[in-house]
């Protein structure tokens, strides 16, 4: 097996390759990076808005993004 997607950083035995034990512990690395990164995200990043676009816009259009997503117009100062 070749290199992973870090390269060598997880070949632990120094064998230039990738077994399968060195690809699990890969594979949970990158798991866990994407949790995390999930966990970070706003309730407006998951619901797919951007917090930006919301300050451009009028109140009415902001409250009607923000419902159609799910989401209280009333919890968010803009």
């Amino acid at each position: 097996m070749g290199k992973g997607i870090f390269g060598t950083m997880f070949d632990m035995n120094r064998d230039g390759k990738l077994d399968a034990w060195e690809r699990a512990i890969e594979f949970q690395f990158i798991t866990s990076m994407q949790e995390e990164e999930e966990d970070n995200l706003t309730e407006l990043e998951i619901a797919g808005i951007d917090p930006i676009d919301l300050e451009y816009m009028n109140e009415y259009e902001r409250r009607a993004v923000l419902e159609e997503a799910g989401l209280d117009p009333d919890d968010y100062d803009f």
